[in-house]
């Protein structure tokens, strides 16, 4: 049987074109026509005022941090349970972290305790994660922050194309960033955006992404920069991909949909999606509700039938090398961890894969 892998790069067609303008120029080098219009896509597809295409992700939200002046001696407050590339950048500043728990109602941040946070630690900033392509409770988040003069750095880094009412994930707080990793709902590769309602703190983040050269003829620095800028190359790709993007977001809610209908009598629990927003659903997740059934055994049943699946997020607070850091915890994000599993949501997948996935998984609670 073919490999059915868990969210694997899936091309529109239209990628081609913009790499070979690329060629045909000579624009191997990093910038070019491809940066600046995948830039420009982003700007006016989520609405954000400012883009700057970078490396990563994890860059995108270093330059954030950079921006917003986070340095030795300040926390940031920010959710624990995600990827560690959400919070390593906040170490690479000398900051400290601050890992906040999940709520049951979305799975992401909780407001509750992130108040906890904000009244006892005052952190200088906060990095909410959008996980799994579902919103967080992004409203009262960013109240929060705004009562506490915290500044809120948003991670959608999985979530490009979830909307709070008709805000996009990412625009709704002052800095947002996404990821175009090569699992991501659509990818590059590997790359990322940092967007921005102030077009200044984009140009200052452009200024530290090119190593912080100084407007001279000559090479001068007088601070530290980065080697972050994208790709000409794949920011072609990134081009292509966004004819695409709304086509990618339908199919992974209509993948969702599959797999509530045939696996909703069983004794699982999909993620939540909170009222008022609308999720990519970028995975299918699930948490496993009869104690009999380890998700461990479904991922290796999965594995047996040659389909790739996932276990949930391992919360930053659990991990060793954040052994020492300070959290605020309820029990959320480690119930969901030690109950949960990401089932494939590639688009790229038929309505038989899906039936081959489903008969795969109803066998182990057979």
């Amino acid at each position: 049987m073919d490999r059915i892998f868990l969210s694997p790069p899936h091309m529109g067609g239209g990628e081609m074109a913009f790499i070979e303008e690329a060629f045909r120029n000579n624009f191997i080098a990093p910038l070019g026509a491809n940066v600046t219009g995948f830039e420009d896509a982003i700007r006016m597809y989520t609405g954000a005022n400012a883009a700057l295409g970078v490396v990563s992700g994890t860059a995108a939200i270093h330059l954030a941090l950079r921006v917003l002046g986070v340095g030795a001696g300040d926390r940031v407050a920010t959710s624990s349970f995600t990827f560690i590339g959400s919070v390593t950048p906040i170490v690479f500043q000398g900051a400290e972290p601050i890992f906040i728990d999940s709520d049951r109602e979305s799975w992401n941040l909780s407001p509750e305790l992130l108040e906890t946070c904000l009244k006892r630690d005052r952190p200088k900033a906060v990095i909410v994660t959008h996980l799994y392509g579902q919103l967080a409770n992004i409203d009262a988040i960013a109240a929060l922050c705004d009562h506490y003069g915290a500044t809120l750095i948003e991670d959608a880094a999985e979530s490009l194309g979830a909307l709070s009412g008709k805000r996009q994930s990412g625009t709704i707080a002052p800095l947002g960033i996404y990821s175009f990793n090569g699992n991501k709902i659509i990818t590059t590769s590997g790359g990322g955006m940092l967007v921005a309602h102030d077009p200044a703190a984009i140009k200052q983040a452009f200024f530290l992404a090119t190593q912080a050269r100084e407007n001279t003829p000559y090479y001068e620095h007088k601070t530290i920069g980065y080697n972050y800028r994208m790709s000409n190359i794949v920011a072609g790709i990134g081009r292509g991909q966004m004819q695409v993007l709304a086509d990618r977001i339908r199919r992974r809610r209509e993948i969702f949909e599959y797999y509530k209908q045939a696996l909703g009598d069983l004794p699982i629990n999909f993620m939540p999606e909170l009222s008022g927003t609308t999720g990519s659903r970028w995975l299918t997740t699930l948490t496993i509700e009869d104690r009999r059934i380890a998700p461990e055994t479904v991922r290796l049943a999965l594995e047996n039938e040659n389909i790739e699946s996932r276990a949930l997020w391992k919360p930053m607070h659990l991990q060793p090398v954040f052994v020492k850091a300070k959290s605020v915890i309820g029990g959320v994000s480690e119930a969901l961890f030690e109950r949960g599993v990401c089932l494939p949501s590639g688009t790229a997948m038929t309505d038989n894969d899906l039936a081959r996935i489903c008969a795969a998984f109803r066998k182990v609670f057979a």
